[in-house]
């Protein structure tokens, strides 16, 4: 059983950053790839970023390159989201997730965090 637990969301302004992160524990942290999903309200959950195959590589959302950053700490255990020129429209709970790399990417990952709450305010 994988256990994932998201904190750092918050309210911030336009053009503003938070930095999100994702503890990960309960099997080998290495197995699976981690990434990140948001859904704001009235929408459906969709992809934003995420390590693919290789756990190094990288895979995001157009609507969030150049803006958001990956990472992680293997010592850790943990996974980072770092956002930056924050919009309202990146207003939505995000979540954390984990699976291998094809079914993260098709949105049907095996385990996922209860979700933080970022909101962005013009």
């Amino acid at each position: 059983q994988v256990q994932l637990v998201e904190s750092g969301g918050g309210l911030v302004q336009a053009g503003g950053s938070l930095r999100l992160s994702c503890a990960a524990s309960g099997r080998p942290f290495s197995t699976y790839v981690m990434g990140w999903f948001r859904q704001a309200p009235g929408k459906e959950r969709e992809f934003v970023a995420a390590f693919g195959w290789s756990g190094t590589d990288t895979h995001y959302a157009d609507s969030v390159k150049g803006r958001f950053t990956i990472s992680r700490d293997n010592a850790k255990n943990t996974v980072y989201l770092q956002m930056n020129s924050l919009r309202p429209e990146d207003t939505a709970i995000y979540y954390c997730a984990t699976d291998v790399f094809p079914r993260l990417r098709a949105g049907v990952p095996g385990y996922w965090g209860q979700g933080t709450q970022v909101t962005v305010s013009s």
